[in-house]
C-alpha cells in the first residue's frame, strides 16, 4: 500500500485576527471560528480584506491553537480566525474529504503532540510527518461516502435525543408553568418543608482528611463524583471511585440511597441528578451535595424545576456557559416554589418515564452507529474496508 507524507501533500496557512461585523452590513463575509467546525448554528461575519486568509469548500480547516487543537472541519467557505489554519491539497492523488476524514481520526495524536505549556498549539512537524494511505481516488470517495452516511445517521439520532430533552421541558412547562406566574395557583412552599430529616437532609461531601486520594481502591463501595452527572442532569450508574466497606462505614453520614439527589458544587456547578443505582450502598465525594426529600416531593420534579427555573426559585445565577455560578446548602435552603399536588407530580413522572424509554432506544442506536463508524474507520485506513461487503455493514 502506498503512503504519502502530509508534508508532500498539503500547504498550510494560519488564520488571522479579523474585524467582526454584523450580518446585515455591506462588504462582509462569513467569519469561521472553532465552534463552526463542530456545528453550523451561529454564523458570524467580518469585513472583507485582502490580507485575510480565505477558505473554500475544498480546503480542510484545523483548529491550530487552544484546548480543542486538532479539531477538523471541511466544506466551509469564508475567512479564518486566528486560532485556525487551512490545509490546501497540493497532490492530485488525494481526495480532500478523504484526507479530512483521516485527520479527524488523528485528534488524540494532535493533542498528544501539541506544543505550549499553557495553551496547546498544533505541532507543524507532527502534522507534516503523518503518513496517509493512498488508494485509488474512486476508493477514497467510497470510503468518504460510506462513513459520511453513517455519520449523518448518527447526527440525526443525536438531534432526536436533544429533541426529546426539549420535549420533556415542554411537558413540564405545560403542566406546571413558570413558578413566578404560578398559573395553577398552588401554595408557595419552602424546599425545607420537604426535607426527610431537617438535620441531615442536605449534606456536603467529606472534606480534607476525611477522605484522601490514597484511600480509594479498585473495587468496593462506590463514591459518586461530578462525572456521574451528565450535562442533561441524568445519573450515570458507572462508578470510577471506590472505598473499602470499612472506610464507607466511617463515612456513613455521607451515604446515598436511591431517590436522593446529588448536586455538583464545583466544576460545572449545579449539575444534579436523581440516584438510581444497582449498588446497595454508596457515598458522595467532596465536590457533591446530597439532598434527601420526603415522600411528599418527587425528586425528579425538583430537578426539572431547578434545571428550567433555577434563577426564579432561588439565588441561582448562571454564568456564560449556562451553569450556575455557585451552589451550597444556603442556596438550597432558600428555594421557594409553587407546590403541585403529589398526584400531579406522579403524572409528570409517568410522562418522564415514557420519554426516558424512548431516549434509551435512541441512545442505544446512537452508540451502535458510533461503534460501527469507528470500526469502519480503522479498517478504511488499513486498506481492509472494501474487502468486505459494505452493504451488510450498514444495512
Amino acid at each position: 500500500m502506498e503512503y504519502i507524507r502530509l508534508k508532500d501533500a498539503i500547504k498550510i496557512k494560519k488564520g488571522k485576527k479579523v474585524q467582526q461585523a454584523k450580518a446585515n452590513e455591506s462588504n462582509t463575509i462569513r467569519y469561521i471560528q472553532i465552534d463552526d467546525l463542530r456545528n453550523d448554528n451561529e454564523i458570524k461575519y467580518c469585513y472583507q480584506d485582502e490580507s485575510y486568509i480565505y477558505v473554500d469548500p475544498q480546503d480542510i480547516i484545523i483548529a491550530w491553537d487552544g484546548a480543542n487543537a486538532g479539531t477538523i472541519g471541511y466544506g466551509l467557505e469564508g475567512v479564518l480566525g486566528s486560532t485556525l489554519a487551512k490545509l490546501t491539497l497540493t497532490n492530485n492523488k488525494l481526495y480532500a474529504p478523504y484526507v479530512a476524514l483521516f485527520l479527524q481520526s488523528k485528534f488524540k495524536y494532535f493533542q498528544n503532540t501539541a506544543t505550549g505549556a499553557t495553551i496547546p498549539h498544533i505541532s507543524r512537524k507532527a502534522l507534516e510527518d503523518l503518513k496517509i494511505p493512498v488508494f485509488e481516488l474512486l476508493i477514497q470517495k467510497k470510503i468518504y461516502n460510506v462513513l459520511s452516511k453513517i455519520k449523518t445517521f448518527s447526527e440525526k439520532r443525536q438531534s432526536q435525543i436533544l429533541a426529546l430533552d426539549e420535549l420533556t421541558q415542554s411537558v413540564f412547562l405545560e403542566m406546571f408553568g413558570d413558578p413566578k406566574v404560578n398559573k395553577n395557583g398552588y401554595s408557595i412552599e419552602s424546599l425545607t418543608n420537604f426535607y426527610e430529616n431537617p438535620k441531615d437532609a442536605v449534606k456536603c461531601g467529606p472534606f480534607g482528611s476525611a477522605l484522601k486520594k490514597d484511600e480509594y481502591v479498585n473495587e468496593g463501595i462506590p463514591v459518586w463524583n461530578m462525572d456521574n452527572i451528565t450535562k442533561q442532569n441524568e445519573f450515570i450508574d458507572c462508578p470510577t471511585l471506590f472505598v473499602t466497606p470499612e472506610k464507607a462505614e466511617s463515612l456513613r453520614s455521607y451515604d446515598v440511597k436511591n431517590g436522593d439527589i446529588i448536586i455538583s458544587r464545583a466544576g460545572t456547578v449545579g449539575k444534579m441528578a436523581v440516584i438510581d443505582s444497582e449498588y446497595e450502598s454508596s457515598l458522595i465525594s467532596t465536590n457533591l451535595i446530597r439532598l434527601r426529600l420526603s415522600e411528599k416531593l418527587k425528586p425528579e420534579f425538583l430537578v426539572w424545576l431547578i434545571k428550567i427555573f433555577g434563577d426564579k426559585v432561588c439565588r441561582m445565577r448562571t454564568g456564560n456557559d449556562g451553569s450556575f455560578t455557585h451552589m451550597n446548602t444556603s442556596v438550597l435552603n432558600s428555594i421557594e416554589f409553587p407546590y403541585p399536588p403529589l398526584a400531579k407530580q406522579e403524572e409528570f413522572l409517568k410522562k418522564l418515564k415514557t420519554l426516558k424509554k424512548e431516549k434509551e432506544k435512541l441512545l442505544e442506536s446512537f452508540n451502535e452507529m458510533n461503534i460501527l463508524y469507528n470500526a469502519l474507520l480503522q479498517k478504511a485506513f488499513k486498506g481492509e474496508l472494501f474487502q468486505e461487503k459494505l452493504n451488510q455493514c450498514i444495512s
